[in-house]
């Protein structure tokens, strides 16, 4: 099975954005409900996809307090138990992050071993790029960053 997500997060005052788990010194942060990790709220959507069960929002509404500044790294947990549970494993995933800044090729290894760490999967099934779109959009205007993630599971 394969699915996808995609998520779009606006900038707001901040010194640092949280991108794959990492905390990359930044100019501003993504504004959000939890922490606003765009890669990985697309990243859970598209576990959630190959499973067929739903999206982030409905497992973990904004309009739930309980989630206000949580770790996405916790909405990825609860997408891979979901995977387990539908005896799932995933074999790949793709993500890819919209932005003008900050640049990614830093800590590329650093997003792909925590996507690699929170999925329980080898890092060479994980990979992490990034592209600009050519100051087009509100990417372009550094209003805000976004991502698209694709993921494969493979269920017994």
């Amino acid at each position: 099975r394969t699915g996808n997500g995609f998520d779009v997060h606006a900038f707001t005052d901040g010194d640092h954005v949280w991108l794959c788990g990492v905390r990359i010194p930044h100019t501003h942060k993504l504004e959000g409900h939890s922490d606003a990790d765009v890669a990985l709220h697309a990243l859970t959507d598209a576990l959630l996809g190959a499973i067929g069960d739903g999206d982030i929002g409905q497992h973990f509404p904004p309009s739930d307090m309980q989630w206000k500044g949580a770790a996405s790294h916790i909405f990825v947990a609860d997408a891979v138990r979901r995977v387990h549970a539908r005896g799932g494993r995933i074999t790949n995933v793709d993500v890819t992050i919209l932005c003008e800044a900050p640049r990614m090729g830093p800590h590329r290894d650093a997003m792909c071993a925590a996507i690699a760490a929170m999925l329980g999967i080898e890092r060479d099934r994980v990979n992490v790029k990034a592209t600009t779109t050519e100051k087009l959009g509100f990417t372009g205007r550094r209003e805000g960053i976004a991502a698209m993630a694709t993921a494969t599971v493979i269920l017994g």
